[in-house]
């Protein structure tokens, strides 16, 4: 790139740990019950990260929020797999990684994730580019949420170009797809990847954006949902929806198999499953019904910032 003389990986390092110590904050005050616990570790390879993970919150039933650091000789299959060019090259791998499953059915689920990566071989200048996003994912959903969600998601983005929201959108709802199951994990947000095209400052200014924002989406969902009443059929839902979230970690998600393929720390990489989780054989909703909204009118990619009630099924 033309401003590698601008590449500063330490102020990116500086920035992601800041960003874990406020999302945790927040989400502590939001919860106002738990408290994360932290595990500093440190991988065999280069590198390490600190976990900061928090159960049986009033509002989280778990929920957490990963730091790592990491480097190596070689960059693994899941990072070279579209960038083969890259293959044999030394690798610096940050980032921050959150997701929170919340107690009551009726608050989504959430994951976040920015991350940078430099590529580096002798007399050649390095490869640089980041990642990240964030995407909701609810059992019972409502259409305001959906649409704050977004609304948060394209001014986030509109100072970069009117092109760069849906762009964005686009690609999360293709990347959290299970096709096995023909659905969209969720109802999406943003995922962007190999993203350097802007240069160097200003790329990183876009994964500061996203990083930070992701609070200003999710807080007022919790908030406003936290204390709706629940029973055992909404709970056993919920659980049963989780296992969809487990199925696309383990079998698509690139972070997932990066962390794994780099013998990172188990625990930290699987900080993002549930808690608790069901599988049920054949389990189809009835019709009419608050289970079948969810496939019927929600896990279906929509222009989210133009609909309305009447257009969400």
């Amino acid at each position: 790139m033309s401003d590698n003389k601008d590449l500063n990986i330490e102020t990116v390092k500086s920035f992601l740990l800041k960003l874990q110590d406020n999302i945790c904050q927040t989400l502590e005050l939001a919860d106002g019950k738990g408290h994360f616990k932290e595990d500093n570790w440190q991988r065999a390879e280069g590198g390490g990260g600190r976990t900061r993970v928090l159960t049986g919150g009033a509002v989280i039933e778990q929920g957490g929020v990963n730091f790592s650091h990491v480097f190596g000789a070689k960059l693994p299959p899941s990072a070279t797999a579209v960038r083969p060019e890259l293959a044999g090259r030394t690798f610096q791998a940050m980032g921050v990684s959150l997701v929170i499953h919340p107690n009551n059915p009726y608050v989504p689920t959430s994951h976040a994730n920015v991350r940078f990566f430099v590529a580096e071989k002798p007399d050649e200048d390095p490869v640089w580019w980041f990642g990240g996003g964030f995407d909701l994912t609810p059992f019972y959903p409502f259409l305001e949420d959906v649409q704050h969600w977004h609304t948060v998601a394209s001014q986030l983005c509109e100072p970069f170009g009117s092109d760069v929201y849906p762009r964005y959108k686009k690609w999360c709802d293709e990347y959290f797809y299970l096709k096995h199951r023909d659905e969209t994990r969720g109802v999406g947000g943003l995922f962007f990847d190999d993203l350097n095209e802007f240069g160097f400052e200003k790329s990183f200014s876009f994964m500061q954006v996203v990083g930070n924002g992701y609070l200003d989406a999710y807080i007022p969902i919790i908030e406003k949902r936290k204390d709706l009443p629940f029973g055992e059929r909404e709970k056993q839902f919920q659980l049963y929806r989780r296992g969809r979230y487990v199925e696309f970690n383990l079998v698509y998600d690139r972070g997932t198999l990066f962390g794994l393929q780099t013998s990172g720390r188990t625990e930290s990489i699987l900080m993002s499953m549930p808690p608790l989780a069901r599988w049920e054989y054949d389990f189809k909703a009835k019709s009419n019904t608050p289970e079948a909204k969810l496939t019927d009118e929600f896990l279906i990619p929509k222009d989210w910032l133009n609909s309305s009630d009447a257009e969400v099924g």
